[in-house]
């Protein structure tokens, strides 16, 4: 069966955040990690894995991507801070 991923990533605790999703978790968090794809995580330095949610369906995946790019930021930290309280990087020890 088919993974996919929303995953959110931060520059640092309480930093810039930035959302996405995929089907290959541990190649994509490789790829913002170094620099691979430019753009906003590489501008901004966002590398930190603090958060992921796992889905069987794309679609799934894709609407929660959206809801959580559309919530206030206070909502995204807390979210990340009820599983992740110190914003430790969860890329090495989780994935």
């Amino acid at each position: 069966m088919r993974k996919y991923f929303v995953y959110i990533l931060a520059s640092k605790e309480n930093g810039t955040l930035y959302i996405g999703v995929t089907n290959d978790i541990e190649k994509r968090i490789w790829e913002h990690k170094n620099n691979i794809i430019p753009g906003f995580t590489q501008t901004y330095k966002v590398h930190k894995l603090v958060h992921v949610e796992e889905f069987t369906r794309i679609n799934d995946a894709i609407l929660r991507e959206k809801h959580l790019k559309k919530w206030k930021r206070e909502w995204k930290i807390e979210l990340i801070e009820e599983s992740n309280p110190n914003w430790n990087d969860i890329f090495e020890s989780n994935i």
